[in-house]
């Protein structure tokens, strides 16, 4: 009863703030000024294992092709349409774990569902260790995506759910940083290792997350919204620290939470808290991989060869090197920059550095025709390195980590699990689209019409963010979905 007072008692407080958004934001900053950060650092970097790990997925393949293409084992080597396939069969099974991990996160939780997500990335790539055919490879591929797809929708929501506003957008980026430092690490465990150990090393990350995640609590919001109210005040004082008074946040959860229901219904798609969400994720992630971001580092060191870039295993490294620096630098600036202006400028300097390497192919394409010379692309092979950089740099400072972020942020708790979903879906619906055409795209539209058709896109994100897209910097979940709601929110 008292605590059932004391909640009466915070939500008139609120109430009679309104009216008075000074009144509420003082609020806030002292709620917050007593906050420790500390144990929601370690809650955050332990979820993160699983986007690392599906940084180790993304990567394997981009060393491991030309390796598997030359193998002295005629069962396991790859010809061209077989290496297509090894590396966009990922995509399938993230398409479908994105489908898998929406019923998921409604109905085992978020936090069992970042554990289960584990079981198919070690056997995936147990399996791909034991291939003695090229199926088996299909098939452990086929598995670690489909842990990819399930680990990139809860991961991004339970690290949104948990975090506040403050550290939210860094934490949130965290993801994506995480993600490049997989692709990182396996791009230079590629240059010392066979396929079989990097496929060992790449079972780590889901092995460590399983074991430290039985120490993580349920998310807050998770929690309210199936009125387990004393867990999820005992979550927010773990992540929160002892001296937080966390009924005040757990009142405006819980509060939001009454409002919109529990559970999900169809007839909740009329609701514009619920389709313009909706609209806005599914088009982000579309334009993220129209960007041709999988394609490019799916094929990396492929399209380096195809640029006559002599050390082609080393300029991947180099370019994973570069996504994970900008990718760190738009974590740091993501809760001051906000994410509408990080995207605007990401979008410019991959539509530049897109049209860059187009104009490279072309070039090389004149020369070559032109030329008797035995090399003649050696003097403008610092072009290809330095557009493919800068693509790298600008995606990773925006639409690489805030595409994730904002689907973690604008969905109302009851449409989390089916919103995110569809988002992720998308995306990886996408990805197989964009990386299973990308060598017929090089053959019907040239390689300079490919990277030319990739710049185009870019101009389109710009104009659709500009447009479209809402700045969420700063404001509580509940006061983003009561934006698109049309009310004044929490």
């Amino acid at each position: 009863m008292d605590a059932r007072n004391e909640r009466e008692r915070l939500l008139d407080a609120e109430r009679e703030e309104d009216d008075d958004p000074t009144g509420l934001m003082a609020e806030q900053d002292a709620y917050l000024s007593k906050v420790k950060n500390r144990k929601l650092y370690l809650a955050t970097f332990v979820s993160v294992l699983g986007p690392m790990s599906f940084g180790f997925v993304l990567g394997y393949s981009s060393p491991v092709i030309p390796e598997l293409s030359r193998s002295s084992d005629p069962r396991l080597r790859l010809d061209e349409a077989q290496a297509s396939w090894f590396g966009s069969v990922v995509t399938l099974g993230a398409a479908a774990g994105g489908l898998l991990g929406g019923w998921m996160v409604e109905k085992a939780g978020r936090k069992l569902t970042i554990m289960l997500s584990t079981l198919p990335f070690v056997f995936g790539f147990t399996v791909i260790v034991a291939a003695q055919n090229v199926w088996m490879f299909y098939f452990g591929r086929l598995l670690t995506g489909l842990a990819s797809g399930v680990a990139s929708l809860v991961v991004p929501l339970y690290i949104a759910e948990m975090a506040h506003e403050r550290v939210r957008g860094t934490l949130g980026s965290c993801v994506q940083l995480m993600v490049v430092l997989g692709i990182m690490g396996v791009y230079l465990a590629g240059l010392f290792m066979g396929w079989r150990w990097l496929a060992v090393c790449s079972s780590i990350p889901p092995t460590l997350l399983l074991t430290s995640m039985c120490f993580m609590p349920e998310t807050p919001r998770f929690l309210l919204s199936r009125g387990r109210r004393r867990e999820a005040e005992e979550a927010l004082r773990f992540l929160r620290g002892p001296d937080a008074p966390v009924e005040w946040e757990c009142a405006r959860i819980e509060d939001a939470c009454d409002e919109q229901g529990s559970s999900f219904l169809a007839s909740d798609l009329k609701d514009p808290g619920v389709y313009k969400p909706l609209a806005i994720g599914i088009s982000l992630m579309v334009f993220q991989q129209m960007t041709g971001i999988n394609a490019i580092m799916f094929y990396a060191q492929n399209i380096f060869e195809q640029a006559h870039f002599k050390e082609s295993d080393l300029a991947s490294v180099i370019v994973g090197l570069i996504q994970v620096v900008f990718t760190a630098v738009a974590a740091l600036v993501m809760d001051k920059a906000g994410r509408k202006v990080l995207l605007i400028i990401s979008g410019v300097a991959m539509a530049i550095s897109t049209a860059a390497f187009g104009v490279y192919f072309y070039l090389m394409s004149r020369l070559h025709a032109g030329s008797a010379a035995e090399d003649p692309h050696a003097d403008l092979a610092w072009l290809a390195l330095a557009s493919i950089s800068v693509f790298i740099a600008g995606f990773a400072l925006g639409w690489g980590p805030i595409p994730w972020l904002v689907m973690s942020e604008i969905f109302p708790v009851k449409a989390r699990g089916f919103a995110s979903a569809a988002c992720v879906l998308t995306n990886w619906g996408m990805a197989f689209v964009v990386t299973k055409s990308f060598h017929d795209m090089m053959t019907l539209l040239t390689n300079a019409g490919t990277f030319w058709l990739f710049s185009s896109m870019c101009v389109v994100n710009v104009v659709f963010t500009v447009a479209f897209v809402p700045e969420t910097k700063g404001r509580t979940l509940e006061q983003i979905e009561a934006t698109f709601r049309g009310t004044s929110g929490p």
